[in-house]
């Protein structure tokens, strides 16, 4: 059970050994796109994603609902709120997931913008967490990323905050592919959801969605 919180809480790596072999991923590493794709091919058994896509190839099992983050200079007017709003941000330029790695929450933050009536200064689209910490650090705007993409890399004079529009919410789910028939990775599936995700999906579901 060690393994299995350690992988809640994001600290196994993509393509990190569970055990026997098999493979485990976390949004830490790479961003949804990338880790949805490895789980497709069969580099990995199973991983954490944030609003994957639906695919009848994988198989997505929800156990989370977490919000999106803005990640801000400590030096921000809105950097001492316990959340941060859309309309905290609106002279800033903003730090976005490219849409080509993460469509489901790049749309959903332009559609949000939108309603409430934002032109973001949309200017810098990146691949990675860490491009966005450090452009954040060099004050040149401020990031807007999901959970823990957003809390798995940290570097000085930078704060990090929930964004308070619950449009911006999103579950967070197991995936796996459909047909992946792996023994352990099965079980190693169904120990995490009964363990972090008791409330949420009974026993005989995880049975009939993860079938051994």
């Amino acid at each position: 059970m060690a393994a299995v919180a350690r992988f809640a809480r994001g600290e196994h790596r993509a393509g990190g050994d569970v055990q026997g072999g098999e493979q485990c991923g976390s949004p830490v590493a790479e961003f949804s796109i990338e880790l949805v794709r490895s789980v497709m091919a069969g580099e990995l058994n199973l991983a954490l994603v944030t609003a994957p896509p639906e695919d009848p190839k994988i198989t997505a099992v929800p156990f989370a609902l977490t919000p999106l983050y803005a990640v801000l200079p400590q030096t921000h007017a809105a950097a001492q709120k316990e959340q941060i709003a859309l309309q905290d941000l609106t002279k800033d330029e903003w730090i976005l997931l490219a849409r080509r790695v993460h469509p489901v929450v790049h749309s959903a933050i332009m559609d949000a913008a939108r309603r409430e009536g934002i032109a973001p200064k949309h200017a810098h689209d990146i691949i990675t967490a860490q491009q966005a910490v450090h452009l954040v650090s060099e004050k040149v705007g401020v990031a807007i990323l999901t959970k823990p993409t957003a809390l798995g890399f940290h570097a000085e004079g930078v704060v990090v905050k929930p964004i308070s529009d619950t449009s911006l919410c999103f579950q967070t789910c197991v995936i796996m592919r459909t047909d992946d028939d792996s023994r352990l990775a099965n079980e190693f599936a169904r120990s995490f959801l009964r363990k972090y995700a008791p409330q949420r999906l009974p026993p005989k579901q995880m049975e009939l969605w993860l079938s051994a």
